[in-house]
């Protein structure tokens, strides 16, 4: 696997390595049960902030199993708006996306913007065939930014999770390489 060169570099981002500095800013929209809604475990506390963004800093990416999680800031200033992850996941060339904003950073087309770096990079430099995205139905924001970057829903898991004490609907959108590509 090829070294990731950062920071990446979009119109309007900046998408680097988490570091120190991120920490309060991270927790503060970590800590909300609004952006804990879709995320597997429970809001975060500060610590298990800190130890997120200890391990968001120090990633590797060598092998099926890594993933790297990238700090989204705005090109034109300082400031955490979210992260964005790409995992290497087995089976040749797959790979899976997934994203959190900060309440602030939602629907002003940050989420597609990081995506589609790191699905430039997932699909360019690191050589995957195909990345997908797996998300709860209930989530219309994560979905439709799926089909904004050109993914396809391909499967829809009934009472696939349970989570947060309920039954959850799993959608799973993906995009080859030779589709991302041709778009």
């Amino acid at each position: 696997m090829p070294e990731i060169t950062l920071p990446l570099r979009t119109e309007r981002l900046v998408l680097r390595r988490f570091e120190g500095r991120d920490l309060d800013t991270f927790h503060a929209y970590h800590s909300l049960p609004e952006t804990a809604r879709f995320l597997p475990g429970p809001a975060k506390s500060y610590t298990k902030s800190m130890e997120s963004v200890g391990k968001y800093a120090n990633f590797s990416f060598d092998k099926e199993g890594d993933w790297i999680c990238l700090a989204i800031e705005a090109a034109d200033g300082p400031g955490l708006l979210g992260e964005v992850v790409l995992k290497w996941v087995p089976g040749r060339g797959q790979a899976e996306v997934g994203w959190t904003l900060a309440p602030e950073a939602r629907g002003q087309g940050y989420g597609s913007e990081a995506a589609a770096a790191v699905l430039d990079l997932g699909f360019g430099e690191l050589a995957f065939h195909r990345i997908e995205a797996r998300l709860d139905a209930l989530n219309t924001a994560s979905a439709a930014l799926c089909e904004r970057l050109g993914m396809r829903l391909e499967a829809r898991h009934v009472d696939k999770w349970h989570y947060k004490g309920e039954w959850a609907t799993e959608l799973v959108y993906a995009i080859l390489a030779d589709e991302w590509h041709s778009r």
